[in-house]
């Protein structure tokens, strides 16, 4: 995912939102509309979803380039010394 996704994916309960909407989903094409190509298509989407966010989703926000400069090291004696 691209930064400005996991941004956007932060908040549990968007990710939430969005498994439980596509768990519906392939239910509903599964049994009601007895649809497989659908009900294929949208569980994969689910597992997708559930991988991407619940398993392979970083538990630390990651680090922008600013952050990841390499600072000159400090010495022993503290700073400006």
């Amino acid at each position: 995912m691209k930064a400005d996704d996991l941004k956007w994916f932060k908040p549990l309960w968007r990710r939430v939102a969005i498994t439980g909407f596509l768990a519906v989903w392939c239910a509903w094409e599964w049994i009601f509309n007895q649809e497989p190509f659908w009900g294929v298509l949208v569980g994969a989407a689910l597992l997708y979803s559930l991988y991407n966010f619940f398993y392979a989703f970083p538990k630390e926000e990651p680090l922008d380039e600013q952050t990841q400069s390499a600072r000159p090291p400090e010495s022993e004696d503290g700073p400006g010394s």
